[in-house]
């Protein structure tokens, strides 16, 4: 199955991280590049829930805390055979999220017709009240 940029995944094998530990199976990740037209992927791959500390130190979480994030233990290319999906990130972004991404790959021109337009529905949307 092809993966696609900012898929959410597991591990469905252990795989090496760069520092010599062990990323089990499980581990949960964001594909964040697409090798080769998904031959392989670079996977961001978190451990625990953390934040910080007075100290400035990670400490372990639950994950409703303010102010918790998932740690990332590595950035390490992982195939497809050792990935799983576990939510597209389609269903992930919300549409206005997806619409910023958009605007990142845009020309200046092509965002100040953008602008244009939502300024446009945005003048149609008050005359409509």
């Amino acid at each position: 199955m092809p993966y696609k940029l900012f898929d959410s995944v597991k591990l469905k094998e252990g795989v090496s991280l760069s520092d010599g530990r062990i990323a089990p199976v499980g581990t949960l990740g964001t594909i964040v590049e697409v090798f080769n037209e998904g031959e392989a992927y670079l996977v961001e791959l978190f451990g625990r829930w953390v934040k910080y500390n007075e100290s400035e130190n990670f400490v372990s979480v639950a994950f409703q805390e303010k102010e918790s994030f998932m740690e990332t233990i590595g950035v390490e290319t992982v195939y497809p055979h050792q990935l799983e999906l576990v939510q597209k990130a389609s269903e992930m972004i919300s549409v206005r999220g997806h619409l910023l991404s958009l605007l990142d790959e845009l020309s200046d021109e092509k965002v100040v017709e953008v602008r244009d337009f939502a300024e446009f529905l945005q003048q149609k949307q008050v005359k409509e009240f």
